[in-house]
């Protein structure tokens, strides 16, 4: 898990990062992107394969695809050597033969002829809370992260953890997709909130998600019934890479915040090198020294 946690981290950046002419976080639009793939009534492990394949070469690639880089001129076997490049950058810690399956399974993303349903951009549209603690005022940060960020990371995080556990990597996946269902109506007031509704919670979830599966075609809708089950507890292996996913991806986020809060120009300037090696170098760390800048 530990050999694992920086790539996670990696991948979570993907909530932060966005492209002219597209909405939404990277995260975001595969969020949209596999929900529209399931509801098409793709396979569920073509889909949730291929889209943590797309979201391991994103931690190096960000916004270059598959359809940037035909845009850009390059042949279908061109764009995808340098997308599996950006893959294999990164993918040396995961499991071997998940790695293999994932990095076969990376030409598959595909753009779905249906449109993402409702509930896409409403999870989208819904922030998350944060942390929260009963009694507590809660710590606030900016910019929330929204549902769609979270449930598109547990789903992939799903998948990548899923061989420490002897997991089948395809349950995991669905359930982080498909686990924040109930926001789609109910604004998140965190732990609080749910203390709060006390004995009513588990009606209210219950309701709320009920609704949502009920507009879903009827094959999809099972599957996801059943795999919500995991949540319950962390027994099964599948439920137990849910549940990691869960919490990594809140933790991860929570690191997110505490290291910008913290960051400094010494280490853009420092460690990222921001002023990097060139013709032109040396000119740049003069002006900096000029104008008082230098590190």
């Amino acid at each position: 898990m530990a050999r694992l946690r920086p790539l996670l981290a990696e991948i979570g950046d993907a909530k932060r990062v966005r492209v002219a002419g597209a909405d939404g976080s990277l995260a975001e639009q595969a969020f949209a992107r596999g929900w529209a793939r399931l509801v098409e009534g793709e396979d569920p492990a073509v889909v949730a394969l291929s889209e943590t394949a797309a979201a391991v070469a994103r931690a190096r690639l960000a916004g270059i695809d598959a359809a940037v880089l035909a845009g850009a001129g390059l042949a279908p076997d061109d764009a995808a050597a340098v997308l599996r490049r950006g893959f294999d950058e990164v993918a040396g810690v995961l499991d071997g033969a998940l790695r293999d399956r994932l990095r076969d399974a990376l030409p598959l993303v595909r753009t779905p002829a249906v449109p993402a349903p409702l509930l896409v951009p409403r999870l989208i549209a819904q922030p998350r809370a944060g942390a929260t603690a009963p009694g507590v005022a809660r710590i606030m940060v900016e910019p929330p992260e929204s549902h769609g960020d979270h449930c598109l990371t547990v789903a992939v995080y799903g998948v990548l953890v899923a061989p420490v556990f002897g997991a089948d990597p395809v349950p995991p996946f669905l359930v982080g997709m498909a686990h924040h269902l109930h926001n789609v109506l109910l604004p998140d007031a965190g732990f609080a909130g749910e203390v709060l509704l006390g004995d009513h919670l588990d009606t209210v979830i219950g309701t709320l998600e009920a609704r949502e599966l009920a507009v879903l075609p009827a094959g999809l809708a099972g599957r996801l019934r059943t795999v919500l089950a995991l949540r319950a507890d962390a027994v099964a292996p599948e439920s137990r890479a849910f549940h990691t996913a869960d919490v990594l991806d809140r933790v991860l986020q929570v690191h997110h915040h505490a290291r910008a809060a913290a960051f400094t120009a010494g280490q853009a300037l420092d460690d990222l090198e921001l002023v990097h090696a060139g013709p032109v170098q040396a000119f740049h760390h003069e002006v900096l020294a000029a104008a008082g800048l230098a590190s």
